[in-house]
């Protein structure tokens, strides 16, 4: 004879199973009448977050027409590290699969690439009023900030440089 099981222990094992199948999910209810472009950034945190409303794969660009706004069942907080506003996520390019009514966690996101791997780029060394500048093809892709590897087109030579926001690379004396 079957035992029955308890609801709490079978909201712990849906919990379990849910969290295991897909990362976290969102305790929330939608947000009546709003939609993800309507969204006001001066929202109190914690309250109302963005989520997917559809499955967002590896590589797409997040838009707002993706995400759902919904507001937090009270007494429930967003984890940390979770990006929840339009702000985190607008523009942004997904690492891994986001699924629907799940929260993104920070690690799923990234930058969208500036330079991508194998193309053709202006490198510059500035040293004081020396200014020396080659051409080079990127080895891995790269936003502004990141530290890069390219490799100089006439020499061969493999360097390290540092994407600028005009999508050239600023190498320093190694």
């Amino acid at each position: 004879m079957a035992m029955p099981i308890s609801c709490s222990a079978f909201r712990r094992t849906a919990l379990i199973l849910a969290l295991v199948a897909g990362g976290m999910p969102a305790f929330a209810q939608e947000s009546a009448n709003q939609s993800a472009t309507q969204i006001a950034s001066n929202q109190p945190a914690g309250e109302v977050v963005l989520i997917p409303n559809r499955v967002i794969y590896p590589g797409e660009t997040i838009e707002l027409t993706a995400l759902k706004q919904v507001t937090l069942i009270p007494g429930k907080h967003k984890p940390d590290a979770m990006a929840t506003r339009a702000e985190e996520l607008q523009g942004k390019v997904a690492k891994r699969t986001l699924l629907p009514g799940r929260y993104i966690p920070s690690t799923a996101i990234r930058e969208a690439w500036l330079v991508e791997q194998g193309a053709a780029v202006q490198v510059f060394f500035i040293a004081g009023g020396l200014t020396i500048s080659a051409t080079a093809v990127t080895l891995q892709p790269g936003s502004a900030g990141d530290l890069i590897k390219v490799r100089n087109s006439d020499s061969g030579k493999i360097l390290s440089g540092t994407v600028m926001a005009d999508g050239t690379i600023q190498v320093s004396a190694s």
